[in-house]
């Protein structure tokens, strides 16, 4: 599946398969929101992020209307992607809204800048994926917060 955004040039990559992976992860904490880390490798021309992993976090707090990832654990599993072969780094985050749309909240915003300004993760333009889960059906978005602002991809 590939995702653009024509406005900023930007583009992301991300597998069927990953998503399913994904959907399932939030199905299984339905009717609470649940989510992890985006892992993969930018382009040569750093247009287009290609993700090939998720994190599954092993703390966190969840409800119906909020998730806060723990780190635990994170740290040793963004070393063994980053020291594989090819080696893969952290480029944003994912998350469930169930029974609602994949639209970020004020708190998702607040989210990314914060990622943003954290020097530890070393990132300037993370992309975050908000999937909008019932139980029979499910509405993906991917968002990418650049400049201090969140710029939505559309599939193509």
């Amino acid at each position: 599946m590939t995702f653009e955004n024509n406005e900023i040039g930007l583009s992301v990559e991300i597998s069927g398969h990953l998503v399913d992976r994904i959907r399932e992860a939030g199905l299984a904490h339905y009717p609470n929101e649940f989510g992890g880390i985006l892992v993969g490798e930018y382009s040569k021309d750093k247009q287009t992020v290609k993700v090939s992993e998720t994190i599954l976090p092993l703390t966190y707090k969840s409800s119906k209307v909020s998730f806060d990832r723990g780190i635990d654990g994170l740290k040793e599993s963004l070393l063994d992607f980053y020291n594989a072969v090819p080696s893969r780094i952290y480029v944003g985050e994912w998350h469930t809204h169930p029974n609602a749309s994949p639209m970020p909240s004020w708190t998702d915003i607040l989210a990314m800048r914060q990622i943003v300004a954290y020097e530890m993760v070393n990132i300037n333009n993370p992309i975050m994926l908000i999937l909008g889960l019932t139980l029979t059906n499910s509405e993906l978005a991917f968002y990418v917060y650049l400049n201090n602002k969140l710029y939505k991809y559309e599939n193509i």
